[in-house]
C-alpha cells in the first residue's frame, strides 16, 4: 500500500502540473492574449488536455485508486479523500471518447474568441455556430456519464453536488413569490436615492488605487494574489500560492469595479485560506460553485454594501475622488449603491433584483439542454423573458444574450450557483452574528476575524467535505432559503421606508 500511495501521489503531481499549464493559458486568453494567437492556444490546450485525459484514465492510476478505496483503513484520510475525488473525476471523463474530449477543448477556445467578437460587434450570428456545438457537446457528454438521468440535473450536479431541477424550481418559486411583490412595492413607492454622483468621471488610475486598498481590506496577500483587467471579471487559482482576480473599469461607474473587486476577492479569500496540508492537492480548492459564490456574494453584498463597511472605506474614496464626492456623505453613498431597480446587466444588478437575472438564465438553459429551445431563437426568448421577469426591454444582443461569458466556455448549469450562493451567505451571516460583532468589525474595516471564522468553518476544508455536509456543518442546521428572503425583505424595507 505504501508503494501504491507513493505512485498515486506522483501521478497527482503530474496532473497538477498539466492543469497548472492549462490554467495559465486560459488566464492569458482572458487577459492579455492577442486575438490572433487564440487558434495556436486552442491547439496547445487540446494537446495538453489529451495528456491530462490519458493521465486521469491511465490503467495503473485507476488500479491504484481502486486499491486505496478498497482499503480505507490502510491510508490517511486525505489520501482516501483524494482517491474518491479523482475517481469521480475519472468517471466523468472516461466515458467520453478521447477525440471528442480534445475537440471540445479546442472548440471552447474558438467559442470564447467568437463570443468576444460577437459581443463587441453586437452580432449574435458570429457566436451562434459555436454555441450550437457547445450545447451538443454538453448534452452528449452528460448522457455518456449518466444516460438514465435528466441531462440538466447532471450538469447542475457538476457545479453543486446534489442540486437538482426539482430543488431549484422550488427555491426559485419561493424567492420569486417573495421578492417580486417587494420590488413592485418599491416601484410604486416612487422614492429612489440620488445616484448622479456615481455617473461622473472617475479616473481609472485612481480606481486602480482603490482596488489595491480593497484587496488589503480583504486580507489578500500581495505575494500570492494579483488583479488583472478583462471584459468579464473572474477569479482563477492555481494553488493557494497563486490566486488571481480580475476586474473591468468604467470611468462613469466607479461602483462597478469597486464591487467587482470585492466580489472576486471573496472568491480569492476562499482559495487563499485552504488548509496547507492540501494546498497542492486536488482537494486544495473550493468544493463547489454554490459555496464559492456564497463567499463572493457575502463579501460583495452583505458586507460590502452594508453601511458600516462603507463608512470604513469612505475616507479612502473621498481621498481618491474629492471632487466627485464633494458634499456626498457616506450614508448617501450607501443608499446609492443599494438602489433597487430592474436593469439589463446581471453583473451590475442590485442585490434585490439579481436573482431574477439568474432565473432568466436558468429557465433558458433548461430549454436549450432539453432541446425545446433552439440556440438560434435564444435572443428572442431572452428578450421576452427579460420583459416578463424584469419588465424591461433589451435594446441589443450585446446588452442581452451576449453579456455573459459563461456559455462560451460551455458552463451550462453554473448560473444557479449565484442564487444558491447568495442564500447560503444570508444563513452564514445569521450563524456568524452569534459569535462575532460582524457590523462592528465591518465599521472598523477589520475583516480578518470574519475571514478567520469562515476559514475555520469552510475554507480550510477545500474539497474534503461535500457541499451539503460542509454548509450544514457551518450553519449548524440544514440549509434554509428563508434566511435569504428575510434578509432581503428586512434590508430593502428599511432602505425604501416601506
Amino acid at each position: 500500500m505504501e508503494a501504491i500511495v507513493k505512485r498515486f501521489k506522483e501521478q497527482l503531481e503530474q496532473l497538477r502540473v498539466y492543469d497548472h499549464a492549462m490554467g495559465i493559458l486560459y488566464y492569458d486568453m482572458e487577459t492579455v492574449m492577442p486575438k490572433g494567437a487564440f487558434a495556436l492556444a486552442g491547439d496547445t490546450l487540446g494537446a495538453l488536455s489529451e495528456v491530462s485525459y490519458k493521465l486521469r484514465t491511465d490503467e495503473t492510476f485507476v488500479s491504484d485508486m481502486q486499491a486505496i478505496l478498497a482499503n480505507p483503513d490502510q491510508v490517511d484520510p486525505i489520501t482516501l479523500c483524494e482517491a474518491k475525488r479523482m475517481n469521480e473525476d475519472r468517471e466523468r471523463i472516461a466515458c467520453i471518447p478521447i477525440e471528442e474530449y480534445v475537440a471540445y477543448q479546442v472548440e471552447s477556445t474558438a467559442a470564447f474568441s467568437a463570443w468576444q467578437e460577437a459581443k463587441a460587434k453586437n452580432e449574435f450570428a458570429l457566436f451562434l455556430p459555436h454555441l450550437e456545438k457547445l450545447i451538443d457537446y454538453t448534452r452528449r457528454f452528460a448522457l455518456y456519464y449518466k444516460p438514465d438521468a435528466p441531462v440538466y440535473d447532471t450538469l447542475l450536479d457538476e457545479y453543486e453536488k446534489g442540486l437538482t431541477t426539482e430543488m431549484l424550481d422550488g427555491f426559485f418559486r419561493d424567492v420569486r413569490s417573495a421578492l417580486v411583490p417587494l420590488i413592485d412595492r418599491i416601484r410604486k413607492n416612487g422614492y429612489q436615492p440620488d445616484t448622479s454622483f456615481l455617473e461622473q468621471r472617475y479616473p481609472i488610475e485612481k480606481q486602480r488605487e482603490l482596488t489595491k486598498t480593497l484587496m488589503q481590506v480583504m486580507c489578500m496577500d500581495p505575494d500570492h494574489s494579483t488583479c488583472g483587467e478583462v471584459e468579464h471579471p473572474f477569479t482563477t487559482n492555481f494553488t493557494k500560492a497563486d490566486v488571481r482576480i480580475t476586474t473591468h473599469y468604467y470611468e462613469d461607474a466607479v461602483q462597478s469595479s469597486m464591487y467587482s473587486v470585492i466580489h472576486e476577492a471573496g472568491h480569492a479569500t476562499y482559495e487563499l485560506n485552504v488548509g496547507d496540508e492540501i494546498a497542492r492537492s486536488p482537494l486544495g480548492t473550493g468544493v463547489s460553485m454554490g459555496v464559492h459564490e456564497s463567499q463572493s456574494r457575502f463579501f460583495e453584498n452583505i458586507i460590502g454594501r452594508s453601511e458600516p463597511f462603507i463608512e470604513a472605506v469612505y475616507p479612502k474614496l473621498t481621498e481618491l475622488f474629492p471632487e466627485q464626492l464633494k458634499g456626498v456623505s457616506a450614508h448617501a453613498f450607501y443608499l446609492a449603491v443599494n438602489k433597487a431597480e430592474p436593469s439589463l446587466i446581471r453583473t451590475e444588478a442590485d442585490e434585490l433584483t439579481y436573482s431574477l437575472h439568474i432565473m432568466v438564465r436558468y429557465e433558458l438553459e433548461k430549454q436549450l439542454i432539453a432541446g425545446t429551445l433552439k440556440a438560434a431563437d435564444l435572443p428572442k426568448a431572452w428578450n421576452a423573458m427579460y420583459r416578463e421577469y424584469l419588465g424591461i426591454d433589451v435594446p441589443n444582443d450585446t446588452m442581452g444574450v451576449l453579456q455573459d461569458s459563461h456559455w462560451s466556455g460551455g458552463s451550462f448549469g453554473y448560473f444557479p450557483s449565484y442564487a444558491i450562493g447568495s442564500a447560503y451567505g444570508a444563513q452564514l451571516l445569521k450563524r456568524m452574528e452569534r459569535d462575532l460583532d460582524v457590523w462592528g468589525l465591518a465599521k472598523a474595516g477589520n475583516l480578518a476575524p470574519i475571514i478567520a471564522w469562515l476559514k475555520e468553518r469552510i475554507y480550510q476544508y477545500g474539497c474534503r467535505l461535500d457541499p451539503k455536509e460542509l454548509m450544514e456543518q457551518a450553519f449548524e442546521a440544514p440549509f434554509d432559503p428563508n434566511y435569504y428572503i428575510e434578509y432581503l425583505t428586512e434590508k430593502f424595507t428599511e432602505l425604501y421606508r416601506l
